[in-house]
This record gives C-alpha cells, structure tokens and sequence, in this order.
C-alpha cells in the first residue's frame, strides 16, 4: 500500500467509508478526503434513511429520505462513538448527516455504446445509481428489474428502440430470461480490466484469511499481506441463522455475475440480480461477492456469504484461482485458491 502512497491509517479510513474505489484514482488521499468530486453521490439502500443534524443516533431528525433517493456526498465524518463497529458518517447538506451502511456511494457516469459486442456477449458494469431494465427496448416497456451501480450482467446484443435509444440485451444467468438496459448506462468492461493479478506467483503462495471476530479478509502473497478488506459475513435474522462456515476452503467456482435469489421476500428472502465477482468456497453456495444492497460492513448480516464493496469482490476475484476467461460466464474446477475461515 505504501507504494501508491495509501498509508495503513487512510485505508482503514477509506475501506470503512466505502469510498475506497472511488478515490483510488486520487492518490493524494487527504485532500481527496477533504474535497469531494461532484460526481460522489450516494442511494438509500433501506426502506427509510434520517438525517441528523449531527453525526450520531442521538442527534436531532432533519429531514427522512426513502429507498433510491440520489443525493450528493459533501464529506465524511467519524462519530465520537468508539462503541460502534462503523463510525463512518457522510455529510450530506450544511449541518445534515447520514450513517454511511445505509448507502452506497455511487457516481453517474454515462457511457458511449459499444462498436461491436462478441457473439459469445461481454461483462458490463452498471456506472449509474441505478438504471431498470424492461422485458424490451423502450423507456416506455415493462418493468422488468431495477439493476444498481457496480453490477454486472452478461450482454449479449445490441438494439435500438423507436425513438433511437441504444439498449442492451442482457442475460439472466438465473431465470434464463432476457432483459433489456440503456446502453448509456452500462459500461463493457474491458479485457484487461479482467487480467489476473500477480500471476506469475505460485498458486500455493496465495491464500486468503477471513477472521469472523475481526469482520476482516486478508490476502497473503507467501507470508506478506497484500490487500485487506472490512466484510459482513453470516448474521441472525428473525427466520434464522445464517453461519459463515469456518474451516478451510477454496475458490474452485468463479462467476464474474449472478443473480442471487432464495427464499420469501416478505420473510428475509432476497431477489439480488447483477451480485459481481463471485468466488465460491462452498458446494452449498458460500461466496466471496460484491455487495450494492448494503454499505454497512464490519459486523454479521449475510445469509452465510462473505459480502464485501464491489471493489474489493472485484481484486479478489482477479487474484484467486481459477481464471475466468473473459469471454466466459463461469468457471468450475477442482482446484483454487486456499480460504481458511477463522472464528
């Protein structure tokens, strides 16, 4: 980290805030920290976000924003709280303050179509807040599903809808159907973008720790950690509890795209199109991913998964073992890379 001049005290800073990728291109962190792009945004990920006038639970109400709401990032701010597991604020408006796990930073970045697509279909990004998909190409079509920044899905052609408007056609890994997203708001990524970190390193001189206690994965390189992240693996919910196996295991399945989806949506089920980079470790689904329904890492909220920011799902899915070819949805072998899952 000391070579792109990220210090240990900023990462931790930056990780908890969840803005870590979007600063990563600001290598002069601090005023990074102290001035934000107008492009830094954030969406309410629960049902209903208060705002308050200082930065803690005990402060006055300012005002209440629902799901979806877009609003600009002025700031960040750690509570006085030394208690909470995530003291990160964001501050939202003069003298108006939001806890940060209930939103996903997020940016509008708007994209030219792409020349050409590959018959087999390309990974694309969403760069908007959110963008919804429909059964086919119109603005005026129906609502199929609402797709949100940093998922990736599978596209697989190219349309124009009658007033000219480029869409996608995306593939649903899952339900087999086919959707259909603005072409402006998705971003094919590029191969290189895919190309595997520190390849030429023995696979047996990369393994990976997940320690519970501490909500933390840290990547080793031999005996030298290279990247470390906050995560939220397995938590209690009212119809259970979802556990994050300890144990040894490894990424034998990758998917650079899933949708997600399991059980009663009014009784803690989910229905997660676009979940990116996922690295299996388990035959009963237990996965390494990025998450965008949440920004609240640090303590126990899974369905067993491993929920890591879209960034930090992305490094590791393009470190471990197996490869994904670009040009491929899934890989599956025998072999991967070690995860030792610690209490």
């Amino acid at each position: 980290m000391s070579d792109s001049g990220i210090s240990r005290r900023d990462f931790l800073k930056l990780a908890g805030a969840g803005l870590l990728g979007l600063l990563l291109p600001q290598l002069d962190l601090e005023p990074a920290l102290a001035q934000f792009d107008p492009n830094h945004q954030g969406r309410v990920t629960t049902p209903t976000l208060n705002v308050y006038d200082t930065p803690a639970l005990t402060g006055q109400v300012v005002k209440a924003y629902w799901r979806d709401i877009i609003f600009p990032i002025i700031g960040i701010v750690i509570s006085e709280d030394e208690t909470a597991f995530n003291r990160v604020w964001y501050k939202i408006g003069e003298g108006c303050y939001a806890y940060s796990g209930a939103i996903q930073p997020v940016r509008t970045l708007l994209n030219p179509q792409a020349s050409i697509l590959p018959q087999e279909g390309a990974l694309a990004e969403v760069t908007v807040p959110y963008t919804d998909a429909r059964w086919d190409a119109g603005k005026d079509k129906e609502f199929a599903y609402r797709f949100y920044y940093e998922t990736t899905h599978w596209a697989v052609g190219m349309v124009q809808d009658i007033d000219g408007n480029s869409w996608y056609k995306v593939y649903d890994d899952k339900w087999k159907f086919h959707y259909y997203a603005q072409a402006e708001h998705l971003r094919i990524i590029p191969t290189e973008e895919l190309a595997p970190l520190s390849p030429d390193l023995p696979s047996q001189l990369k393994r990976i720790e997940v320690h519970l206690n501490e909500q933390v994965v840290i990547a080793y390189e031999d005996q030298n950690p290279v990247f470390m992240a906050r995560i939220a693996s397995g938590g209690r919910f009212r119809n259970g509890t979802y556990s994050t196996p300890v144990g040894h295991h490894m990424t034998y399945h990758k998917r650079p795209f899933r949708h997600m989806a399991a059980g009663d949506l009014a009784s803690n089920g989910y229905d997660l199109p676009g979940v990116p980079w996922v690295s299996y470790i388990t035959e009963t689904g237990v996965a390494l991913h990025g998450t965008y329904w949440h920004n609240d890492f640090g303590h126990p909220r899974s369905h067993g998964c491993i929920n890591l920011t879209p960034q930090a799902a992305k490094w590791l899915y393009r470190w471990t073992l197996p490869i994904v070819p670009p040009n491929e949805q899934t890989v599956y072998e025998k072999y991967g890379t070690g995860v030792d899952v610690f209490e």
